[in-house]
């Protein structure tokens, strides 16, 4: 995929990876519209406010950036949330409504917005965002790695359907990334957001572009079942459980 001379909105691109591939990607020189709740502390870059839970809110973002970029060429689904949930304790379903809405519901809904527009261009290019937590759960976030494999689901079925209109469809598979120092402390592991930037724009602009973006730290997670390490793994990412009350 070229990332230089695009128009891009990147839905979630205020905070976190989607900024810093806001960053990567104005420095390659596209243009770079980046939505979100929080705008008013974006710098340097021209921000919509969206919320990818309002349906409304979602149809007025489009409206506002295709009016000023009617040569957008190219749509990035980031908004998500990332909550612990205890199914022991039925209340737990607060977290899970508002996963599934962010995460699945709201990417859908960004990308139905901008659907027609691409296809009408007969050219352009969707990047919806997964996680290898969607391929190997996390248990102490249940609705998190449910929501992630139902995009996973849904970008399967989405490049099939844009088959032949011109329109690319990629989906980006991250591993833990740190794009705090705070995360950094949470999880020592977590891939440093520049290295994983570096690798996954890498990936990103080969000819042709690959139908999943998955950088080396997120292999073992995409591909556990077929390697023989899916309980493994599995039991070693449920030990977070015990952080939980009363384990």
């Amino acid at each position: 995929m070229d990332i230089s001379g695009r128009t891009v909105f990147i839905a979630g691109g205020t905070h976190g990876i989607g900024r810093g591939l806001a960053r990567r990607l104005t420095d390659a020189g596209s243009t770079v519209v980046v939505g979100g709740r929080d705008i008013d502390q974006v710098e340097g870059a021209e921000a919509v406010r969206i919320d990818v839970t309002d349906p409304g809110s979602v149809t007025a973002a489009r409206d506002e950036v295709l009016a000023k970029h009617p040569e957008l060429d190219v749509v990035v689904t980031m908004a998500g949330v990332m909550l612990t949930e205890d199914l022991r304790d039925p209340a737990h379903i607060a977290q899970a409504e508002t996963t599934i809405a962010v995460n699945l519901l709201g990417t859908i809904r960004v990308i139905d917005a901008f659907t027609p527009h691409l296809i009408g261009r007969g050219a352009g290019d969707v990047i919806t965002v997964s996680s290898g937590i969607g391929f190997m759960p996390f248990p102490l976030m249940p609705a998190y790695g449910a929501s992630k494999a139902g995009v996973h689901s849904y970008t399967v079925s989405l490049r099939a359907q844009l088959a032949g209109t011109g329109v690319g469809v990629t989906e980006l598979i991250p591993p833990a990334v740190a794009t705090s120092e705070r995360q950094r402390e949470l999880n020592p592991a977590a891939l440093p957001l520049d290295e994983f930037l570096d690798e996954a724009l890498g990936l990103l602009t080969q000819d042709p572009t690959p139908e999943e973006i998955v950088v080396a730290r997120a292999l073992p997670l995409r591909w556990a079942e077929r390697d023989g390490t899916y309980a493994e793994l599995l039991e070693r990412r449920s030990r977070s459980l015990k952080t939980l009350p009363g384990r």
